[in-house]
Order: C-alpha cells, then structure tokens, then sequence
C-alpha cells in the first residue's frame, strides 16, 4: 500500500509528515506489517495478506495519521556528516567523455557536466557553481535512490538547490560513489552503474559490502540515515583515493556531528529570507527557460534534425563486408556503439579474447575471437554506431 501526501512538489513539510507517520506506525506495531519505506513525501507499508487484510490496514493507518500531531511541532533528530569531495574528479570527467563518445556528443551537458549547471542556473562562474556545493546542507530525505544506500538529499537552504535536467539518453556508465545533481535533487551512487544526474565529483563509499565499521554500524552496511544533513568539504582526488581505499576498513573516519531538525524554525528561517529566496528562484527559472528555448533553437536551425537525436545506434545501418576466403567475419551480438578496440588490423588474437567492447543498453558487451586467427580488416572505429549482425572486423584463421 502506497501513501502519498500532496503534489508532486519539493516541499519538506511532506517530508516531515511522512517521517511523524512512519515513528508512530512503528510505535503501533500492526501484525502482519513486514516493512515501512519512506519517500520524499510518500510511504510504502509492505505487508503480509495471509497475516491482515488490507482494509484492516488501512483502517489503521487513517486512526494513525488522524491523531498526528500539529506539523509544526514535528521535529526530528539526524546528524551532520562532513564527505569530502573531489571536486570534477577524473573518474566523473571519465564518465562524461565516454557518453560523449558513444552515446550523445552533441548533449547540452557535454564536455561539461559543471558547466552545463553553471548556465542552466543563470550563474556568472563555475566558481559560483563550486561555491554552492560546498557550502550547502543537503537534507537526506531518501535512501536507496536506486540502489545501496544511495542518498537523495536537497539543500535546506533553497538559494543553494542549483536544478538541471537530467540525461537523454542515460550515461552507460557512471564511477561508485559520483555525485551528481538531477532535478533539485543530489545524490551520492551507491555502485558503478549507469545514470542520468549532472555529475560535479566523487566522495567516499555509501555502502560497505564486507564489514562494519565504526560509521557503518547498528548491523547496517550502509552510512547514513533520514534526515542526515551532508556538508562537502574538498580534496585532491589524489586524496580522496587514500580515503577510499581506507574507509571500508574503518582505517579514515568521518566527522558526524548531532543535529536536530525542527520544522517550526525551519519555516521561520524561509520566512526571514523569503525575499532573496524569490530573487534567486527567479534568475534560476529565467536561465533554465533561457537554456531550453537556446536547445529548441538549435533543433530548428538542423534541417534534417528537428528533433534532437536520442540514440546514435538507432541511426545506424547494418553493414556487411565480403570476407575474403579463408577468413570469417566478427559482427555485433547488438546494437549499440563501439567503446573500445583492443586490437588492430595485423594483430595476432587468441581464441576467447575480447577484441572489441560495444556499449548497449547501459552494458558493456565484449566481442570475443572464437578462434584464432590474424586481423585482416576493421570495419568500425571508437564511438561508431553498429547495428546487430554488422560486421565489426575480418579475421584469418
């Protein structure tokens, strides 16, 4: 059974009301409940049929939500955690020109996911762009964004929730433990995997797959809670590889200060800064309508492309060589893109090795030599376009 309070707007009032019904369905213990996982403004309640009904469920939960105290009077405690991070890190920036490569080279967002923000946001540097995230509080509101304990968190301070949209198509592949900002949202990847958000660096590990630590304790493999509050700090990415390799091991620690939160000061605080709130939203939302209509230009000028490409492989044809006697032609399991060669024409390849690497479908595919044999031709090239059954190379055996 799903709740949800509200439209779908960022509002952390909705985010508060669903943590009072989350602490006071726990407290009622109901039978047959076998889990409660909260959203940014919604609540899932996961229970066994064979053990309650669901109508006994949900009479339940309107006597719990009925007796809920005023809003106002919600408050609840967290923690602040310090992360370091590498700002524009090689693994981010590793990330972004393979998708420029093999998916989208022609994305707003590409060669810069940093710089992509910067204009979309209306502000005059990347420096300013730097400025805000560091000196952010994000509010985790949800955990498991996707996968591993992955946070999305916003900023409490609405002058600092820089917005983006997010890729399209996705990235194929994004480092553990980016960070990255989709919609008003930031979150931390809980493991390598593909992805969509605007990365602006890397932090230490959200999940702790073998042991707990000091900070990855309470018998849980992950590192933070509700309503953690996340303040970056930087480090070279030199050091943040240190801190990597450590961490899991409980050989770096992090500084995790209490905190409380509580909504009736948190709306004072909107209150006394509702005017410099208003004038930031709206040098915000001028420079996003501003960059939407500059990409609708665009398309418009492309004669042949009103509409922006969303996948390059989808464009491609199937080409198939003639293969000399004697040779036997590679061709692609799928379609996709070429990412990487691993070999050249008159180099020897063994059975069973990877000769050519297609990125599709948000995988990485190995093409493989099924037996030996010398490399006469290549019929592709990094970031080109394949089509399923194209001929990738020829080989002599």
């Amino acid at each position: 059974m799903l709740i949800e309070y509200g439209e779908p707007t960022l509002d952390l009032a909705l985010r508060f009301r669903v943590q009072a019904l989350l602490d006071a369905l726990r407290a009622e213990s109901l039978p047959g409940v076998i889990d409660l996982t909260p959203g940014v403004r919604s609540l899932q309640v996961h229970f066994d049929s064979r053990r309650t009904s669901r109508s006994r469920i949900m009479h339940a939960l309107l006597e719990v939500e009925a007796a809920l105290a005023p809003i106002d009077d919600i408050e609840v405690a967290g923690r602040i955690v310090h992360l370091p991070l590498s700002w524009d890190d090689p693994a981010t920036r590793l990330a972004i020109e393979r998708y420029a490569q093999s998916v989208r080279a022609d994305a707003p967002w590409c060669p810069s996911n940093i710089e992509f923000i910067r204009r979309i946001n209306g502000l005059a540097s990347i420096e300013d762009v730097r400025r805000i995230v560091f000196e952010a509080s994000y509010l985790v509101m949800g955990l498991g964004d996707v996968y591993l304990g992955a946070p999305v968190a916003t900023p409490l301070d609405p002058r600092h929730r820089l917005v983006t949209t997010k890729y399209n198509p996705a990235r194929t592949w994004t480092p553990e433990n980016a960070v990255g900002i989709g919609g008003a949202y930031l979150c931390v990847y809980g493991m390598e995997g593909p992805g969509g958000y605007q990365l602006v660096g890397r932090t230490v590990q959200m999940w702790n797959r073998y042991r707990l630590t000091a900070q990855f304790c309470d018998g849980k493999h992950w590192l933070l809670r509700f309503f953690d509050q996340l303040r970056f700090y930087p480090v070279s990415a030199e050091e943040l590889l240190r801190l990597r390799a450590d961490f899991p091991y409980g050989k770096a620690s992090l500084r995790i200060e209490p905190a409380t939160l509580r909504l009736r000061d948190y709306r004072q605080f909107l209150a006394a800064n509702a005017g410099s709130i208003a004038a930031f939203k709206a040098r915000q939302q001028a420079a996003f309508d501003a960059e939407r209509e500059r990409w609708r230009s665009g398309a418009r000028e492309d004669d042949d492309n009103a509409e922006l490409p969303v996948d390059g492989a989808a464009a491609a044809t199937t080409r198939i060589n003639a293969v000399p006697a004697g040779c036997i032609a590679i061709s692609s399991p799928v379609t996709g893109s070429v990412w990487q060669l691993h070999t050249q024409v008159g180099a020897r390849a063994e059975a069973g090795a990877p000769l050519i690497v297609i990125e599709a479908m948000k995988m990485e595919i190995a093409v493989q030599a099924e037996q030996p044999g010398t490399v006469v031709e290549l019929c592709c090239q990094r970031g080109q376009p394949v089509s399923a059954g194209e001929t990738l190379l020829i080989l002599r055996i």
